[in-house]
């Protein structure tokens, strides 16, 4: 994942097109006139050895005889002739390339390659970027690019629409013009045989003309890289996807009930959500959330207030909002009273708060005063139906002018009807407040915020790779894992997998192993009865399925005639299956416990899955489950209890006293951290999982496992907060203070505020020498892209200390941005101003040579300003060289590694 060489693709100030054509509707001719009626103001030259002019324009018989070096190339010739065009191309200087080109992959040539392989070797040699092939193309209003063969222009605009279908791109062009929608960037991926939806996420995140970001995401390839680019993104814009392919065409073949239960899509609903980024339906939702999401101040809680002329209106909202998942306010005394002050006697006393259909700026206005003041209510809609006594402007303006006094608060608007109410809803336009014509599309929009803002807080979140909150003891675990493999098994026995459970801390009820009904009965007295006997046999996934679960044993007599009863019934019934003994366990007394179910299913996409739900025989029939990505944190395993129905009842209800929530949550973090450390784990059921206020208990267990290569992070889509790399560092305390202990760390999202006042304390010259320029503060957005980083291509380590308040205090940092082919890493470092000669820049900035020798990056390179005479001799003493000049004031540095 790289932006290297994007701004030749995303702004060109040249264009080739080769394969340019004057034949009336071919790819050629057509990308030819969208570029010269586009308004693009750089050359654009078309490419034909059969003509003398395109569309009106000198035409060139080859590359080699363009008059310039295009920074954008378009391709529309046929495929077997893309991977030599690109090599010229390549050679001649060009660095980006669209390819309109379809078909490439269908083709193998003689060397066994296909023609799409063959185009990203030449691609590759060059330092290339490659959009398509298979594309529609790409259009920037905002410089007049038309590079593209669709059938219409954009308007220029704020918004990025990013397509993996050229057909949906054309429907959305369409569809957008006539509304008045623009584009800052309209871009059709195509196959992405190169430049993937990573890439182009990294360079709008980035991009000061476009202020929201949105998909249309048919499949993703490269699941690290999407998600590292998307939840970067995310924290500086609402990044919005629509996913196609919902419908489960058939389960997969699992062995385990979670990967049964686990669909892709769900998947991608969970990635989403911890990318930070919000989903829709269709794309005209698409738009109203983005025009939601950009207008008027994003309420800070869920609860919303109803404030309608008419009642029936009101009832709709508030059942579109139960629907949805949404918080319906309830009204305080306090509130309620106020209103009565204001309000007829016959108002609805509740919320939604109908103030009757006569209703006229006046009462409007009083009733909204005292919402927005009620501190039970973080958001109000406020609807309108036509009346013949008050028209709705008046209500409008009313709306306005105190959205104006009160700009801080969250407001959105429906105005019901069209021909009275398209008046109002123009100067709510002109307001900039969102405002609706349905109830059902004024609650989308509320619920719009209020996802995206809980995405927003689970993209905060940045689990370590390493357990802070338990101890467990790997290398038991991997040992049982290891010894099942060698035996040429791929599916642990219960006792074996009860065992890895245990190993990370997890409760189990006590199971013994019997080879016999004989042993099983010994085994049994030994125990203590009542016992649990359970069949066990390599050739059965559930055991309740075929009678090979009996409970509430209580003595040897039931013990013998149990084991000897599920051996017969399982001849009769699966007479190939091999019976290898039977599993004896304790029968577990817990009358109040709820059956939940904790799994791990591997995901083609997005690789490991945590799934949670409830549990118990009938779990695939009451499948109500939520999924996440691991790592998980206590925050975010809490997140995911939250979104199953049985999560409401664990809360406690009547004389059923609260569940453990933090034993679950615990649990499900156990689970996150053996799927990290073994990654030879592909499935994993804890089912039943037994939950009440005395904690949790692993009933049963099933864990299959396979031979894999690599460390269990490596197939996470999203890297672990690396703590392995923390370490400490003493220096000397000032002014008669003892030594002082310094943290040094990878830098996390959370110290954002921190940095702020790190960079508040630095001094102008230190400033100037790190950002070679004076800056007074850093905007949010720069500060996040600083602090919450991509630990797979980037980092930076921050030295930080507790002050004697106990605060944390930033004391310097040190950060690399490697390049894709981990040839060269970028370095910058900086250290408070009052900490210099305390030896701290030094350990900083070996630490980061370390770490990049570790990674094998060949070499270290920075830039610093000539006269920067300290910087210069500090970083000569770790073995830097002066390899030349960048500018006239500023020289490069270089380490090989």
């Amino acid at each position: 994942m790289s932006t290297r060489n994007l701004d030749r693709m995303f702004k060109p100030n040249s264009v080739a097109v080769i394969g340019a054509s004057p034949q009336p509707q071919s790819i050629g001719r057509l990308v030819m006139d969208n570029l010269l009626h586009g308004g693009f103001s750089g050359p654009i030259m078309p490419v034909n050895p059969n003509h003398r002019s395109i569309s009106g324009v000198l035409a060139y018989a080859d590359i080699e005889s363009l008059p310039e070096t295009p920074d954008l190339a378009l391709i529309c010739t046929p495929p077997e002739t893309v991977p030599t065009i690109i090599d010229q191309l390549g050679a001649r200087g060009v660095r980006a390339a669209a390819v309109l080109t379809a078909g490439l992959s269908a083709i193998v040539q003689d060397n066994g390659e296909t023609i799409t392989q063959s185009m990203v070797s030449a691609a590759k040699r060059h330092g290339m970027r490659i959009l398509g092939h298979n594309c529609l193309g790409l259009l920037v209003p905002g410089i007049g690019l038309n590079a593209s063969f669709a059938h219409t222009s954009a308007l220029p605009g704020q918004i990025a629409f990013v397509s993996q279908s050229g057909a949906l791109c054309t429907s959305v062009l369409d569809w957008a013009k006539p509304r008045g929608i623009g584009f800052s960037h309209f871009i059709s991926m195509g196959d992405m045989a190169e430049l993937d939806f990573g890439d182009v996420l990294d360079y709008l995140g980035s991009d000061p003309d476009t202020s929201a970001i949105l998909l249309y995401i048919e499949t993703i390839r490269h699941n690290r890289t999407f998600m590292s680019a998307a939840r970067a993104a995310a924290r500086n814009k609402p990044v919005l996807a629509i996913k196609s392919g919902r419908a489960k065409e058939g389960a997969r073949a699992a062995t385990s009930h979670t990967g049964a239960l686990t669909s892709n899509d769900a998947v991608y609903d969970a990635a989403f959500a911890r990318a930070g980024m919000l989903r829709v339906y269709e794309f005209e939702e698409l738009f109203a959330a983005v025009e939601t999401l950009s207008r008027g101040r994003r309420p800070g809680g869920e609860r919303l207030a109803i404030l309608t002329n008419g009642g029936g209106l009101g009832v709709m909202a508030v059942d579109d909002l139960i629907e949805l998942g949404g918080t319906l306010a309830e009204l305080s005394d306090k509130t309620i009273a106020a209103l009565d002050a204001v309000l007829p006697q016959t108002w609805s006393h509740a919320n939604p708060v109908d103030i009757i259909g006569d209703a006229n700026g006046e009462r409007y206005e009083a009733a909204l005063r005292v919402l927005l003041d009620a501190k039970e209510i973080d958001a109000i809609l406020v609807m309108h139906c036509p009346v013949a006594v008050v028209r709705p402007t008046e209500i409008a303006q009313t709306i306005v002018k105190l959205a104006q006094e009160k700009p801080r608060s969250a407001i959105m608007t429906c105005f019901v009807g069209e021909e009275f109410a398209a008046p109002a809803r123009e100067i709510m336009a002109q307001s900039n407040i969102s405002c609706f014509d349905t109830p059902l599309k004024s609650v989308q929009a509320f619920m719009h915020t209020v996802n995206h803002r809980r995405n927003q807080v689970i993209l905060m979140e940045t689990p370590p790779s390493l357990p802070t909150i338990f101890k467990p003891a790997t290398a038991t675990a991997k040992l049982i894992v290891e010894s099942v493999l060698a035996s040429g098994r791929t599916t642990l026995s219960e006792p074996e997998a009860k065992a890895v459970l245990s190993a990370y801390g997890i409760p189990i009820v006590e199971t013994h192993i019997a080879k016999s009904p004989s042993d099983a009965t010994h085994i049994a007295d030994a125990m203590g009865y009542p016992v649990v006997v359970k069949i066990m046999s390599p050739d059965i996934t559930h055991k309740s399925d075929v009678g090979g679960v009996i409970l509430g044993l209580k003595n040897r007599q039931a013990v013998e005639q149990a084991c000897n009863a599920m051996t017969e019934r399982l001849k009769d019934n699966l007479p190939h299956a091999q019976v290898s003994g039977f599993s004896i366990q304790k029968m577990a007394r817990r009358p109040d416990a709820y059956e939940l179910i904790v799994g791990v299913t591997l995901d083609p996409v997005f690789g490991p899955v945590i799934m949670f739900g409830q549990g118990g025989t009938a779990v695939e029939v009451i499948s109500d489950r939520a999924v996440a990505l691991p790592p998980l944190n206590m925050a975010l395993a809490r997140d995911l209890v939250s979104r199953t129905k049985i999560s409401k009842l664990l809360g406690g209800y009547r004389d059923h006293a609260p569940t453990d929530i933090d034993a679950i949550c615990l649990t499900l973090n156990q689970v996150a951290q053996l799927i990290i450390d073994i990654p030879e784990i592909e499935e994993l059921d804890i089912n039943p999982l037994f939950a009440d206020d005395q904690g949790v208990l692993a009933l049963d267990a099933r864990i299959k496992v396979a031979t894999a290569t690599g460390v269990g992070s490596d197939r996470l889509a999203i890297r672990p907060y690396p703590q392995n790399l923390e370490s400490t560092f003493t220096i000397k305390g000032h002014d008669g203070e003892g030594p002082r202990h310094v943290q040094i760390r990878p830098i996390r999202p959370e110290d954002e505020p921190n940095h702020h006042v790190f960079i508040s304390k630095l001094t102008p010259e230190d400033i100037r020498f790190r950002f070679f320029g004076l800056v007074k503060e850093l905007p949010h957005s720069q500060m996040a892209r600083l602090t919450q980083i991509d630990y797979d291509r980037e980092m930076a380590f921050i030295a930080t200390w507790t002050t004697p308040e106990n605060k944390q205090e930033t004391l310097g940092v040190v950060r690399v941005f490697t390049d894709p082919d981990n040839d060269k890493a970028e370095f910058s470092i900086v250290v408070r101003s009052d900490m210099k000669g305390a030896g701290l820049g030094y350990e900083l900035l070996r630490k980061m040579i370390d770490y990049c020798r570790s990674r094998g990056t060949r070499a270290m390179v920075g830039q610093v300003l000539s006269e920067n005479r300290r910087m210069l001799n500090f970083v000569q003493t770790l073995g830097f060289e002066i390899t030349g000049r960048v500018e006239a004031d500023i020289v490069e540095v270089q380490l090989q590694l």
